[in-house]
């Protein structure tokens, strides 16, 4: 009996940051398996390069993300676009680079029945990213404690039966600097996307999901899948959507065994090729 699905044109997800211990890999792949597609986009940040070089553990539930793209590839006819993120600008020596279905590049323009829509991951206006590499390295370790002490703040939720909650959207929220580089980063970014003679504009990085007009250009983040998870996707008639992962596991729940998914056939795609030139670009 084949599982059910939401059918849609495209699937957008950014800042997965697999190879750290925050990334939600299963929720992610789970998303990926009760979703089909003509076009999966994986918009930066997907691989964290920045932590694997600090020596991060890459788990199982990461590669069984890998192998389900991998999957879609080879079994569902689905085209994969990866634009290059900040965490994984490894793959900066890479693009442009295509094989089979998968087209590694910087950005791209999608096509809708509404208009051109601008897709990048949108690091290009964070100037600490741009301009100022060793303190954005530093604000990653920041972060990273961060979401160490968010760990454990939930585990102490959890235990008293209270629901989770996210200590640096919190700070994001509360801090005016937080708060103005978000509206400038989305203003840029709008205005990049008018530059370019589209209609709208699909970007992560900043880890905040929008769905939202700023001065006439349709303004979409994708969020990530660290704290907020969230995609966006593109319905048959052309409509967007932010999918938040809390409500779509209504409709498709997740197996009460956490390795339940290993068994369902789709998700045997080979990695060796695949793994073997992720390690030689993280070298």
């Amino acid at each position: 009996m084949s599982k059910p699905v939401l059918h849609v044109r495209s699937a957008i997800l950014s800042d997965v940051h697999l190879g750290t211990p925050d990334a939600k890999a299963e929720e992610a792949t789970h998303f990926l398996k009760h979703v089909r597609c003509e076009r999966l986009i994986l918009n930066g940040d997907i691989i964290d390069g920045w932590r694997l070089r600090r020596g991060a553990t890459w788990s199982r539930s990461h590669t069984r993300f890998v192998r389900r793209i991998l999957t879609l590839v080879q079994k569902k006819d689905i085209n994969v676009v990866y634009l290059r993120g900040n965490h994984d600008d490894f793959l900066s020596r890479l693009l442009p680079m295509s094989f089979e279905r998968i087209h590694l590049v910087e950005d791209c323009l999608l096509d809708t029945p509404n208009g051109r829509y601008l897709v990048l991951h949108g690091d290009v206006f964070d100037g600490v990213v741009k301009n100022m590499a060793f303190l954005a390295h530093v604000g990653d370790v920041g972060y990273a404690l961060l979401l160490r002490l968010n760990r454990v703040y939930n585990l102490w939720r959890k235990f008293w039966g209270k629901e989770y909650f996210s200590l640096s959207k919190a700070i994001k929220a509360r801090v005016k600097q937080a708060v103005s580089f978000v509206g400038k980063f989305e203003e840029n970014i709008a205005a990049l996307a008018r530059e370019r003679g589209c209609v709208g504009v699909i970007c992560g990085h900043i880890h905040t999901p929008a769905d939202k007009q700023i001065d006439g250009i349709h303004y979409l983040n994708s969020g990530d899948w660290v704290e907020s998870l969230t995609a966006i996707v593109e319905h048959l008639d052309g409509r967007f959507e932010v999918i938040h992962f809390k409500d779509f596991i209504q409709r498709f729940p997740m197996p009460t065994d956490a390795g339940a998914d290993d068994h369902d056939p789709g998700a045997e795609a080979p990695l060796g090729p695949q793994l073997e030139a992720l390690r030689h670009a993280l070298s």
